[in-house]
């Protein structure tokens, strides 16, 4: 992969990770563009440098990883989808990473449920009554994450709308997704270089650590931009996007 790919590609996963638009569905349409051939390094290089845009989190929220009470909540909602993702691990990097038509089905898909839920979910004067998490509630939120194991799914829209129909306001769910994420991406990354980069060349890992770097730089402006979009807007923008990207890619590849 040129040096060039890797940084429109990290490019790409920060600016998406953490909108509900599927940063692996995006990846995985642009190598498809850009010509990169689907091999193992290409799928790890898709999984490793969201934990990149991943780790911008731990650094604009350092402080909630202190909260023990909030800890505890991130690992009760992380272990369904570990427990899952382990159980599923062959059958997503084997037969769906690289399915273009997956991925645009399940863009299309969620862009509609995106756009429904949007519609009938209302909260009152903008915000709900903020409430604590329970125990229950973060393993359901967890579980709801669980489909995004499903390329093109988009993990943030999972927990999102799992945690708006839980009754949770959308600026306190979208900050437990920032933080949910560090878990899963750091699980998903660790067990898919275990598995694969004793056979990475030199020249691949420094490609990947570009990747990883420019990922990390693009999420923290993304994150604090999503913040802000947040308060004063449904996700309905992201639906109709979702929906017109499979459209056009669709178009494209026919």
């Amino acid at each position: 992969m040129p040096f060039v790919d890797a940084i429109i590609l990290g490019v790409i996963e920060g600016a998406t990770e953490f909108l509900p638009i599927s940063s692996t569905g995006h990846l995985i349409l642009a190598n498809e563009l850009l010509g990169n051939a689907p091999t193992e390094f290409a799928k790890t290089f898709e999984i490793v440098i969201q934990l990149g845009a991943i780790l911008a989190v731990v650094a604009l929220y350092v402080r909630a990883f202190l909260d023990i009470e909030k800890l505890k909540k991130i690992i009760v909602a992380f272990i369904p989808t570990g427990l899952i993702g382990f159980a599923l691990y062959p059958i997503v990097k084997t037969y769906l990473l690289e399915s273009i038509p997956v991925v645009l089905g399940a863009l299309a898909i969620g862009g509609v449920v995106l756009i429904v839920f949007d519609y009938f979910h209302r909260e009152r004067g903008g915000e709900l009554v903020e409430k604590p998490m329970s125990y229950r509630d973060a393993a359901l939120i967890g579980l709801f994450q669980a489909i995004s194991i499903i390329p093109g799914v988009s993990r943030s829209a999972a927990t999102i709308l799992g945690g708006l129909a839980l009754g949770y306001s959308r600026t306190a769910i979208v900050e437990f997704s920032f933080l949910l994420a560090v878990p899963t991406m750091l699980a998903a990354s660790g067990y898919d270089l275990f598995n694969y980069g004793f056979t990475f060349t030199n020249g691949e890992w420094l490609t990947l650590l570009i990747g990883f770097v420019i990922s990390f730089i693009v999420a923290v402006i993304a994150i604090r931009w999503l913040l802000h979009y947040v308060k004063n807007h449904s996700f309905t923008a992201f639906g109709i996007y979702r929906i017109l990207l499979a459209v056009i890619f669709l178009m494209f590849i026919l």
